[in-house]
């Protein structure tokens, strides 16, 4: 057997240390090395889509030259299914998606479900989407107050549009009816898109619906027009739309649209997504673009989520026990 020299001999011992040190960060250096899947728990075309499919490009970018995301639509159940499919994937960096306030939150509020917020590994937030109530643009309601006078002459002939049991439409829209004492009747649908093709098609009386959400049908010239925006002053995307505070209705409501993983991410894969987005969030390119289909982004790192979640559940669970949203 050829002996080894001396002096490699001393150095094997070092030079074997330092291979299985770097031996981990090899194997994460690849990731990605299949196609990322990204799951949206509503229907193509609507505000979290959109985002979606616009984050996807640009993640992919900061995620190295190898990287694809592909996105998913799941919807139904208020957003339930694509959660609960998120939240039971291999916690593996193959499978991320969108999670949105308040569904996430509502849906194991109201009823036995199988995942809870605590369940995901979270990526970051990019979106804060205040609540609106959209119209037809020749309906012959202008104002809220138009709305109301309406609604309490007749009880329940007032349809209004939502993506879902639980969603912040379906809260908004209950809230209203509480301090206004009207009356209306709830359409669910599994996404804006198909809320947005209800009221323009008089399916529907209103499409509660985002305010980004419906500023971008409208720019795309669909015939709606918008009621109120429930932020807590007039956002720059829509300085015209009075707030419903400002019609008297003191309902502030909001969705925040962030991005998670199932629990358990390995430490180094769950970096590089996290960078990912919030790189993602701060190109130039992808605020134009999100300007451009009125998102309004609102970048949180992972523990500023969490902290505004966990507020936010406690906030809805002691709805829940005044103002039930479904089946108690």
């Amino acid at each position: 057997m050829q002996r080894i020299p001396s002096l490699l001999r001393r150095l094997l011992p070092a030079l074997l240390l330092s291979a299985a040190a770097v031996a981990p960060s090899l194997v994460h250096a690849a990731y990605p090395e299949q196609p990322i899947k990204m799951i949206v728990a509503y229907g193509a075309g609507g505000g979290t889509d959109i985002v979606a499919r616009s984050m996807a490009q640009y993640m992919s970018k900061y995620l190295g030259p190898n990287a694809s995301i592909v996105v998913v639509n799941r919807p139904g159940a208020g957003g339930g299914i694509g959660f609960t499919e998120l939240a039971k994937a291999p916690a593996d960096g193959y499978t991320i998606g969108f999670i949105n306030t308040p569904n996430v939150l509502t849906v194991p509020i109201e009823r036995k479900s199988a995942y809870h917020w605590t369940d995901f590994d979270l990526l970051g937030n990019v979106v804060d989407d205040p609540g609106n109530f959209s119209v037809s643009a020749d309906s012959q309601f202008h104002t809220l107050k138009d709305l109301v006078a309406y609604a309490k002459a007749n009880p329940g002939a007032v349809t209004y549009g939502t993506t879902g049991i639980g969603s912040d439409d379906h809260l908004s829209a209950l809230m209203l009816e509480r301090v206004a004492g009207i009356m209306m009747t709830h359409v669910p649908f599994k996404g804006a898109a198909e809320v947005h093709n209800g009221v323009v098609s008089k399916t529907i009386t209103v499409a509660a619906m985002n305010i980004g959400e419906a500023l971008q049908y409208a720019k795309g010239g669909s015939p709606i027009r918008q009621l109120g925006q429930m932020s807590v002053a007039r956002t720059t995307l829509a300085p015209n739309v009075p707030t419903f505070k400002e019609q008297g209705y003191d309902i502030i409501m909001a969705s925040l649209r962030g991005l998670a993983a199932p629990k358990g991410l390995p430490p180094a894969v769950r970096d590089q997504l996290v960078q990912a987005v919030q790189k993602a969030t701060s190109d130039p390119e992808f605020q134009a673009k999100a300007a451009g289909f009125f998102a309004p982004l609102r970048y949180l790192p992972p523990t500023a989520h969490a902290a505004e979640l966990k507020e936010a559940e406690g906030t809805f669970k002691q709805l829940w026990q005044v103002m039930p949203w479904g089946e108690k």
